[in-house]
């Protein structure tokens, strides 16, 4: 702060004015807009519109666009030109010095207020200024070629201590490297991206989307701060053996909100302008850098009372974005050694994953914002202290500052959000907070810790392999069989597991030998079983925590064997039923869910000592369990069906 922990919203005086010539004219609603909620795709991307449906999120008057009819009538009030609008927060960015036409905007009846937000250059000094107040970055002495192990797929180089103090190889090594996942990136400005060789990939692989400039309105980012370049390369960089990113098959927005001339309150607006850019896209995730405590005019200064109540304009449109389905990642801020000490907005907003910094020993950096008290923050942390970055000589260099711990944890979530897309965006935030060592114990200075994305992995594996299986992980089928039986399992150990077809004495007949990972599904069968006598048999698994089986016969009747499924209760698409009718009358044959929801049903007359079949067409459920019910008068039976 600037010896002032007032925030000041500054009235519409023509002091103020003549100092602060770029205005937000606040706007009172959108009554009597030409865009229907029910027509999102007027004002929303397909992608945007399919992530949303995913997270069963409807569109709402927050997404309408500003109203067309107060624009025009702000730009015909005189010398005034817009610069930019903010359909979430209801608000124009407008450039004017037209003191009789601000006058008379102020006087709408649709204008709920107007004023100052600052005054700058949309160029950039020599010297780009740190706003952030990283270290200044270096290079490597001695990189560090041989930091790979036998397994990994990725060669990474200096980046493996960032990478692995995570687990994220773990995912890398199962093909989740990022691919079809987009990310925005706001920050100041991405220079030499075009040149520099660490992102030779995602320009040749087009995994840059676009870029965008809400500073100078040019649209072309390449030659501004270099910043954003250096945050984008601890998750895009492909540089094997010197430095590769968290997420290199992801695609990037490039998106400029900042201005590294100085600190105003437009640039909050702009970061808003900037999400709502990379929502209207489809992005999934947001990565920013950014983040306001104190501005150049102290008159401006954020206070301590404005923590965790969103009222700072930055952290009600990172509220609105996470609203909107997207993953919000936020630096924490560095100001654990100064006067301030805490988070920088829009880190505060509860909905934000806001990262602080530690270093490659998991020590916490001194920089790194406490969380403020009253909510748990910051939400994680990562590496942040001499983190490895993509240098403009070609090389990898080191920088710290909770600008570069944002990034890299980000892309990491990003590859776990690909491996499970079904889940939403606070679900998988959620699973990365209780994969942290410090989830148990969590304070102000690490949050929940450090992820372990080996372990997110798994719960969220879990909680797919529990919906299709329940607690039954060890299937084996058809029951009774014949001359084949088919299996799958959920890996309970990572290690070796064995399953055995055994008889009823005892004796093993088949095995299988596995090297298996917790919560993977393997899938085996034992063939050419004609031969076997009728009679009771068990298939048998073992490794080295626990045991289970499953009870087959083999050629014994099912009941009298009058109802018959094939391909047997184990299916991927259709089901054939044959049955010997028990009665005589209406009967029905039912497909339930595991919560009794009846999903297809076919009644039938029937005959007692009748012979009759009929398909069920199940194509198009999803893997899981269900139950077959047959619904007679005198008799009931169900079923356990389960589909691959």
């Amino acid at each position: 702060m600037k010896n002032c922990f007032l925030f000041i919203m500054l009235a519409l005086t023509g002091s103020v004015q003549g100092q602060y010539p770029k205005l937000i004219v606040q706007l009172t609603d959108k009554g009597g807009s030409t865009f229907s909620l029910n027509s999102p795709s007027a004002y929303l991307s397909s992608r945007a519109i399919q992530r949303r449906t995913r997270q069963n999120i409807a569109a709402d008057s927050s997404d309408l666009p500003v109203l067309k009819k107060y624009l025009d009538s702000i730009v015909i009030a005189g010398n005034v030109q817009i610069l930019s609008q903010s359909k979430w927060l209801n608000q124009v960015l407008i450039q004017s010095t037209d003191q009789a036409a601000l006058n008379k905007i102020a006087a709408f009846p649709f204008v709920k207020k107007v004023r100052g937000v600052g005054y700058r250059p949309s160029g950039n000094p020599a010297e780009p200024v740190d706003k952030f107040k990283i270290e200044r970055t270096e290079e490597i002495a001695t990189p560090v070629l041989s930091a790979r192990t036998m397994g990994d797929q990725l060669n990474y180089g200096n980046s493996y201590n960032q990478v692995h103090i995570h687990n994220g190889e773990f995912l890398h090594n199962k093909e989740y490297q990022g691919q079809g996942m987009h990310i925005a990136v706001l920050d100041g400005g991405f220079n030499s991206f075009k040149t520099n060789t660490a992102f030779d990939s995602i320009r040749i692989n087009k995994q840059v989307l676009g870029e965008r400039d809400f500073v100078a309105f040019d649209n072309s980012v390449n030659e501004d701060n270099l910043h954003g370049a250096n945050c984008l390369s601890t998750m895009a960089a492909n540089w094997p053996g010197k430095l590769v990113g968290t997420s290199p098959q992801a695609s990037y927005w490039l998106i400029r909100t900042e201005n590294s001339t100085g600190e105003y309150p437009i640039e909050e607006h702009n970061w808003a302008v900037g999400a709502e850019f990379a929502d209207s896209s489809g992005v999934d995730m947001i990565s920013a850098s950014l983040g306001y405590t104190d501005f150049d005019d102290p008159a401006f200064d954020h206070s301590y009372s404005q923590f965790y109540n969103n009222s700072t304009m930055v952290s009600q449109a990172a509220t609105f974005a996470a609203k909107k389905g997207m993953i919000v990642m936020n630096s924490a801020g560095n100001e654990g050694n100064s006067s301030w000490k805490y988070l920088v907005f829009p880190a505060d907003a509860d909905s934000v994953c806001s990262v602080g910094a530690v270093n490659g020993s998991g020590q916490i950096g001194s920089f790194s914002s406490y969380g403020y008290p009253g909510r748990l923050k910051p939400n994680i942390v990562s590496v942040g202290v001499n983190t490895v970055l993509a240098g403009l000589n070609n090389q990898p260099v080191t920088g710290s500052g909770t600008s570069y711990s944002t990034p890299n944890v980000a892309g990491l979530i990003a590859c776990l959000w690909q491996a499970f897309p079904s889940f939403t965006n606070m679900q998988v935030l959620d699973v990365v907070y209780k994969s942290s060592d410090r989830y148990a114990t969590p304070d102000n200075r690490f949050g929940f810790g450090i992820p372990n994305f080996k372990t997110a992995y798994r719960l969220l594996k879990k909680q797919i392999n529990f919906s299709i299986y329940g607690s039954n992980w060890l299937l084996a089928a058809p029951n009774p069989f014949t001359s084949k039986i088919t299996g799958s399992f959920v890996g309970q150990v990572d290690g070796n597991a064995r399953v055995e077809l055994v008889n009823a004495a005892g004796s093993i007949l088949y095995s299988r030998s596995l090297l298996t990972e917790m919560e993977e599904v393997y899938n085996f069968s034992f063939d050419s079983l004609d031969a076997l006598p009728r009679g009771a048999y068990t298939v048998r698994y073992a490794d080295s925590l626990s045991a289970r089986s499953v009870a087959l016969e083999k050629n014994i009747p099912l009941n009298n064997d009058w109802l018959r499924l094939n391909p047997g209760n184990i299916f991927t698409g259709n089901l054939n039923v044959n049955f010997t009718a028990q009665e005589t009358g209406t009967v029905a044959f039912r497909i339930v869910d595991s919560k009794g929801s009846k999903l297809a049903e076919q009644q039938l007359n029937i005959t007692q000592g009748q012979s009759q079949q009929f398909n069920l067409s199940l194509s198009q459920l999803p893997k899981g369990v269900y139950y077959l019910q047959y619904l007679g008068k005198s008799q009931k039976r169900v079923i356990r069906l389960l589909k691959l």
